[in-house]
Order: C-alpha cells, then structure tokens, then sequence
C-alpha cells in the first residue's frame, strides 16, 4: 500500500470496503449505504489502487473477497466500530429517532423464539431500527463480536474468553417429533423405540454429533442417521412425509407442529435442559444503542418515554 501518511486516505472508502465485504455484492452495498453503484464502484477502484490489489472478484452474481481482503477486513470492522463507538459513547439514545442497523448471529430455533417479540417491540419502541438476523459460525462468533460484525450472538451456552459478557435468554428441553401415523406413535415409548427408527441431524457442520449423540454414547449406545440438514423447517417437512425421528426444542417444536400432523414424544435421555444465552463484547457495554437492544431482547425493555443514556 502507498501513500501510508493516513492523513491522504479518505476514510469512507473503509467503510464501503466494510458493507461490500459484508453484502458480497455492490448492488446491495450500494443500497445499503444509500450511495449510487457509481460512486461505490470508483471507491472500490481507489481503494484497489491504494491496496494495489484487486479486493474483490466477480463470483456468481456477486463478488468474493481476495485473499488480502480477507486478511484485512477484522482491523478494518474493528477500527470502524471503535470510531462509532467514539461517536457514540456518552450520548443519547433516542430509539423513536434512531435508523440504526444492528445485527445477531442467530440460527433458526432462536430466530422463532426471540425474533417475533423484539421486532413487535421494535415496532413499537424504535420504527426506523433495522434488525438483520445472520449466521455465523461458532468458531467465529468472537471475532464477529469483536470486529463489530455483528453486534449481539444468540446461542446455547459456550466457552467464551472473559472479552465476551453474556446472559441467559432461557432455555429448552429437546422433545421428539414424528408424523402423526408413524408406527411408533401407538406404542409405548422408550429409548429403544426411540433407537429403533433412523433419525434427522439438524446441524450447521457438515459431520460431527449432535447433542442427543452425545448423551447416547454416554450410554453406550447411538443412534443412525438417515438425514443430516441445516435447518429445522426442512427438516419438518421431511418428518412429515418419512417414518423418520427428529429431536428439535420443544418451543420450536409447538410452533412448527400443525395439531393434526405431527406427535410429540419426551426425548427419552436424561439431558439437562438447553441453556440460551446472548453474547456481546464488552466494549459494546459503552454503547447505548446496543445496550438498549439488549435489554428489549432480554425482555427488560426500557422506558418508552425520552432516551436512554448510559
């Protein structure tokens, strides 16, 4: 990179080099920072002159970042959020006026149980508030928190490093679904019926065990696999036409279970209830806004009434 006197860099290019990264295609980042595709296109190429690299390259209908990019990107979110932080700290929070646009690492079972309550609170509290719900991989979730990527993570309960402060949100106790004319359904149910069907994995990885698996080799015993998906809603729709099992909290469960089509059945392990809980970095404790998202999330609203300060 030339020219390193920082003085001589125009420092919104960082930030439409950020949504880029993010969006994965200029279009959309071009919407996202309210700016034509023009001039997010002649900041990229400033950028690419500073950088004397290419950045991004075309993929599909979008664009992948390159290599360097990709080196880049975690002091380039994390300098960007420290200078909102800086812009932010000490000042009011009015949600009625706020546009901001905040972002949760979530997967589905937290998206049904917590999206529909904050945004009907959101609708009501803070009208113009964006909310985006992602995903991201729990071997990232820290540096996703601490680069600004995201600003809050839901999730069952994991080992953090003490930068990452979280609160229990609930938690769940898996159940058993199957379709309501399965041939288990009229049986007594045990672990050995629940042993005896194959079963559907819901997972983000492509191998590895699930927490039912877990308890099961623990016991000496394992369960077979018939399907291994990545989210809960397929994985119903296959429960409802196949004799096969899936193990899913019993929250989501209700939710998703038609009265007449499916049965639910108490996962037959002795497995603690599942811990939720919401993560975010402490230096995000300095920020009013995502202090007041977080208390609407965790269902401890603030006043509706004036803003909110630190």
């Amino acid at each position: 990179m030339s020219n390193l006197n920082l003085s001589r860099v125009d420092l919104n290019l960082f930030i439409v080099f950020d949504a880029i990264y993010r969006e994965g295609n200029l279009t959309r980042a071009s919407e996202q920072l309210n700016l034509s595709q023009p001039a997010v296109s002649h900041a990229l190429n400033r950028l690419r002159e500073r950088f004397d690299d290419p950045l991004f390259e075309r993929a599909g209908k979008g664009v992948a970042p390159t290599p360097l990019a990709k080196a880049i990107i975690p002091r380039v979110q994390a300098a960007l959020q420290d200078l909102e932080s800086t812009l932010t700290e000490g000042l009011n929070f009015d949600p009625a006026a706020s546009s901001r646009v905040f972002s949760i690492a979530s997967r589905d079972v937290m998206e049904a149980s917590v999206l529909p309550r904050l945004m009907a609170s959101l609708q009501l509290r803070a009208p113009d508030v964006q909310l985006r719900s992602v995903r991201v991989a729990r071997r990232e979730m820290e540096s996703a928190l601490a680069s600004g990527l995201v600003d809050f993570a839901a999730d069952v309960l994991l080992p953090v490093s003490g930068v990452i402060e979280h609160q229990p949100v609930g938690h769940e106790q898996l159940v058993v679904v199957m379709r309501d004319g399965h041939p288990l359904a009229q049986q007594d149910w045990d672990l050995d019926a629940y042993l005896s069907a194959r079963h559907v994995l819901v997972s983000s990885r492509s191998d590895g065990p699930g927490v039912e698996d877990f308890a099961l080799s623990r016991a000496g015993q394992a369960r077979r696999i018939a399907l291994r998906c990545q989210n809960y809603f397929a994985a119903m729709q296959v429960i409802r036409s196949t004799d096969l099992l899936l193990s899913l909290p019993d929250s989501f469960a209700r939710k998703m279970a038609d009265d007449n089509d499916i049965c639910l059945r108490p996962l037959p392990l002795a497995l603690p209830p599942l811990e939720l809980h919401l993560y975010w970095h402490q230096k995000s404790s300095r920020d009013p806004a995502v202090m007041w998202l977080k208390d609407q999330i965790l269902g401890d609203p603030a006043p509706d009434q004036g803003t909110v300060t630190e």
